[in-house]
């Protein structure tokens, strides 16, 4: 926490992984200040969403982000049950010490329960990532974006997508703040850190040789059956190169459950920030289900796959390296031929993912809620 107690205080929010590489280059802003120029003081509060620490722990070293200055230690449960325990532990701490601003990102449960705890005590909330949609209400984070939008008061945003998703939901300009995404803030400083994982030389990986797999959604890895099906389809039409799946632990469960993975799939626990960017970096292609991977990929431009029917970064599908190919298997061959023939788009870097975002919010974070600076002295 940035120490000085007569600074107005906010909160900034963190309970998943994707939460840490979207708070880190607002808290690097936070802490660039000098000291006789801060404005602001921040308390960050890491809801414990995410238990497991192959999913958060590497994170808070990897990327240079303090420990958290409280810990509501929620752990596992039904999204009900995370949900209630979070907003009954930050509603507690905030009782116990109110904050001017509650700062939260992204849309997993973590972001929606801060959000409501905070404005039931008329505490305002900012949303970083604000105004981006898939339209399927199937969709956890779906549900959780509609929910802190409804309550948001004002809105960073990555995309002009964004932008008019909230026009239309009529949000007033003057609380919409276009600033790029605090994602590749994160990816464009680390680039020259990324790091071989450990298994790099074991399995004899050569950059572009390999393509790299995630997948955790619903859709496509809770019915064993329909999981099998994409990773049988995946390995047939890699024409021989491996396939490295890090696996997620609620993917996990189904493997489990299955007779068979083909050889050329290699099964990697969940890999740290710095090692799967690098493997995303040097793949032939990704293969996700991830939001946050097709904003990378876009970057680095790396060609993307992404098995969902929708996606609510529509910017990495027009401007990007990204293609959505759907849930069924049988879309996957016809893609695969098409990169191996070098026939996959270039793509571009979207408008403000240049960055600088956090610097950007930074300010504006100031200009709203920061102290007064000081008079220089006549």
């Amino acid at each position: 926490m940035t120490r000085s107690s007569t600074l107005p205080l906010i909160d900034i929010i963190a309970g998943a992984r994707p939460n840490f590489m979207k708070i880190a280059p607002i808290l690097h802003a936070l802490q660039a200040r000098p000291e006789g120029l801060r404005r602001l003081r921040y308390r960050l509060v890491h809801t414990g969403q995410h238990y497991d620490p192959r999913m958060s722990g590497a994170f808070f070293q990897q990327l240079n982000i303090p420990e958290p200055d409280v810990n509501l230690e929620v752990g596992s449960g039904t999204q009900a049950e995370q949900s209630a325990a979070i907003m009954v532990r930050y509603e507690r701490l905030l009782m116990e010490q109110p904050s001017v601003l509650c700062v939260v990102v992204g849309d997993v449960t973590s972001t929606m329960a801060c959000a409501i705890a905070a404005q039931k005590l008329c505490i305002p909330v900012a949303h970083v990532e604000g105004g981006i949609r898939s339209g399927d209400w199937t969709m956890p984070e779906e549900i959780n974006r509609l929910v802190t939008d409804a309550i948001t008061h004002h809105f960073f945003t990555t995309s002009h997508a964004a932008n008019d998703n909230l026009r239309m939901s009529g949000v007033e300009e003057g609380r919409i703040h276009f600033v790029g995404n605090t994602m590749i803030d994160t990816l464009l400083v680390n680039l020259p850190r990324l790091v071989p994982p450990l298994f790099w030389s074991t399995l004899g990986l050569v950059a572009q040789n390999y393509i790299l797999v995630t997948l955790h959604r619903p859709a496509n890895v809770d019915q064993p059956g329909h999981l099998e099906r994409l990773l049988r389809a995946i390995a047939a039409a890699a024409g021989g190169l491996p396939v490295i799946f890090p696996v997620h632990p609620r993917t996990a469960k189904s493997l489990g459950l299955l007779e068979d993975v083909p050889t050329q799939i290699h099964l990697v626990d969940p890999q740290p920030y710095l090692e799967f960017n690098y493997l995303a970096r040097h793949a032939k292609a990704v293969i996700t289900d991830s939001g946050g991977i097709t904003e990378e990929t876009t970057v680095m431009g790396v060609p993307c796959m992404t098995l969902r029917d929708t996606t609510e970064r529509p910017e990495t599908v027009t401007i990007g390296t990204n293609e959505l190919l759907g849930t069924d298997p049988a879309r996957i061959a016809p893609a695969m031929a098409r990169l191996m023939s070098g026939q996959w788009k270039q793509g571009g870097i979207p408008e403000k993912w240049d960055g600088r975002t956090g610097a950007r919010i930074v300010a504006i974070l100031e200009r709203l809620y920061g102290a007064p600076l000081a008079s220089p002295p006549s």
